[in-house]
């Protein structure tokens, strides 16, 4: 069989590459170098490393790209991140019919395809590439070195931009922007935070509801890069003393993925904060959000009645949204008339009647509710109930004949409703229009691939009210692993779930309601009447291994 010297010899002579006096000469400096034959020809300038990648592409039957010359599509590139792009010498380019093309000096190598089709669940597609042009683009694509810094503080700040996703100025700090918003998209990333501190900038991401310091560049970068924002978000960029809002959309991996742009001057600069909104969760059934059946079936139950008023409550952040656009989805037929205000409308729903508040023309949730009341609709849902006429006009409409979703910022579902009376609602008036409320919270799961199982101690379990059903010495409970794994970027978690805590208005919790009865008291009643708290919820979701004790009680108070 012929060595991997005789192969490339006489691949080299058969493509006219070399001359045999010239491999004549090459194998006489290998036999004394003792190194490949390949490197010994680039070390002597016979070759050119691109030939040999074209060789060996050829000989494989395999597509050669010169990577000077390809476009390469920066959402590929941070699909894996540096180290592995560094140990096996590759790196992603595009998507090409739901494959992943990943640019390999060694494409023969399986670990490397395995490795890259497991982490980005991408089928991969290898191309061959010259060595040093893969170790060049790496070194272009993963860093923000000192001299990139320098080449984008001579860019313009104000070029024209055809588009973030689409072509644009391959200039340093369009590329910056660029693959930050990429990574953070191909991370799961609900936020993208730049905060400036007095001598650097922090870029974070909010990933699984919390803050992951991602990278540090310097200071006298920030200007440009708020600048770069503003102009993709029609922002005015000469103006650096008061608020700006913004938004801009595109297209990553085959997603539409809109951005809410917000700046915020700080003694340090401004602070900009750009919110991630897949528009491929507005999709979500109901079943995919983490409820336990009891509460689903309670839940279902509350918005199938023909009006009435549905609160959900919690927290920016909790995913309140999210469940209200999963339970229109349920909602949505041709025989109902759905109207929404919304503010902002993030997410646009096929079939619905979506209005946006715009509170300097006039147009406020409650002046929009009004009108919206005299169009006839079945069902509305109000983004948020924010003042009494919002909450008053609410309320009436799910009194006379119309289906009412909400949301309020409260704690608990108990609290729901002492808050609407504290808004000016008349308390028999809250008692008779509110069908349920439903309070929820967001969790990080566990991550399936390195979480790691343990005998709890039946002490804590005891001090913390932990429904145990028989032996704690015999029960067994998953933590996140302190290293985390490469699937998780180290975390320990991966992906989110939510808590519900699902309460409806039974007859005595009505009662309690007309007697302006406190939160504490209604919440007696409730659980006497078998509500599971979000505590009890979180607790379920631990013994089932999707989250852990520590998790729940970083977002619940136990």
């Amino acid at each position: 069989m012929p060595s991997a010297t005789d192969r490339l010899s006489q691949l080299l002579l058969k493509n006219k590459i070399l001359t045999e006096a010239q491999l004549a000469k090459a194998l006489a400096r290998q036999k004394e170098a003792g190194a490949s034959l390949g490197r010994v020809l680039l070390e002597m300038g016979m070759v050119k490393e691109n030939q040999l990648a074209e060789v060996i592409a050829n000989e494989l039957g395999m597509e050669y790209i010169d990577l000077l010359e390809y476009k390469i599509n920066i959402h590929a590139t941070t699909s894996i991140d540096e180290a592995t792009a560094s140990r096996y010498t590759c790196i992603p380019i595009d998507f090409e019919d739901e494959k992943m093309i990943v640019a390999m000096a060694d494409p023969t190598n399986i670990y490397a395809l395995d490795d890259i089709r497991l982490s980005t669940g991408y089928e991969v597609k290898p191309v061959v590439c010259a060595k040093d042009d893969i170790v060049s683009a790496i070194q272009r694509y993963y860093h923000l070195d000192t001299d990139v810094v320098e080449e984008a503080l001579e860019a313009r700040p104000d070029e024209e931009i055809e588009g973030i996703s689409g072509v644009v100025d391959d200039t340093p700090l369009v590329r910056f922007t660029t693959t930050m918003i990429a990574e953070a998209i191909n991370r799961g990333s609900s936020d993208i935070h730049i905060d400036p501190r007095e001598n650097e900038v922090l870029i974070r991401y909010r990933i699984d509801g919390v803050c992951q310091e991602i990278k540090r560049v310097p200071k006298n970068i920030h200007t440009g890069i708020v600048s770069r924002i503003k102009i993709i978000s029609d922002l005015n960029i000469a103006e650096r003393r008061v608020p700006q809002d913004g938004h801009f959309g595109m297209i990553s991996n085959g997603k539409n993925i809109d951005f809410r742009v917000a700046v915020l001057p700080t003694v340090y600069g401004e602070k900009v904060v750009m919110r991630i909104l897949d528009r491929s969760s507005i999709l979500l059934r109901l079943e995919d959000l983490g409820f336990m059946p009891q509460a689903l079936e309670k839940f279902t139950e509350a918005f199938s009645q023909p009006h009435g008023a549905l609160l959900v409550t919690g927290p920016t952040g909790s995913g309140k949204s999210t469940s209200l656009y999963a339970t229109l989805n349920v909602l949505n037929t041709e025989e109902k008339n759905i109207t929404t205000v919304e503010d902002p409308v993030e997410y646009r729903l096929s079939g619905i009647n979506q209005v946006q508040v715009n509170p300097k023309a006039g147009l406020t949730f409650s002046n929009a509710l009004r009108n919206i009341l005299r169009t006839s609709p079945d069902i509305l849902m109000v983004g948020e109930i924010r003042d009494r006429e919002t909450a008053k006009t609410a309320i009436e409409a799910a009194l006379t004949g119309h289906l009412v979703l909400s949301t309020l910022h409260t704690n608990d579902a108990p609290s729901a409703l002492p808050r609407l009376i504290e808004m000016g609602v008349e308390a028999f008036l809250v008692s008779s229009a509110v069908n349920c409320v439903m309070a929820q919270r967001l969790i990080r799961k566990l991550c399936p691939n390195c979480k790691v199982p343990y005998e709890p101690d039946p002490v804590v379990l005891k001090n913390l009210n932990f429904p145990m059903n028989g032996d704690a010495a015999d029960m067994v409970l998953y933590k996140a692993n302190e290293n985390g794994c490469a699937k998780c970027s180290g975390t320990g978690y991966k992906g989110r779930i939510g808590l519900y805590e699902v309460m409806p208005m039974s007859p005595e919790i009505q009662r309690l309601t007309v007697k302006e009865a406190s939160s504490t008291m209604i919440m007696t009643q409730a659980i006497g009447e078998g509500l599971l708290t979000m505590k009890d919820d979180g607790f379920m979701k631990v013994k089932l291994g999707n989250t852990s004790i520590e998790e729940v009680m970083r977002v619940v108070a136990v």
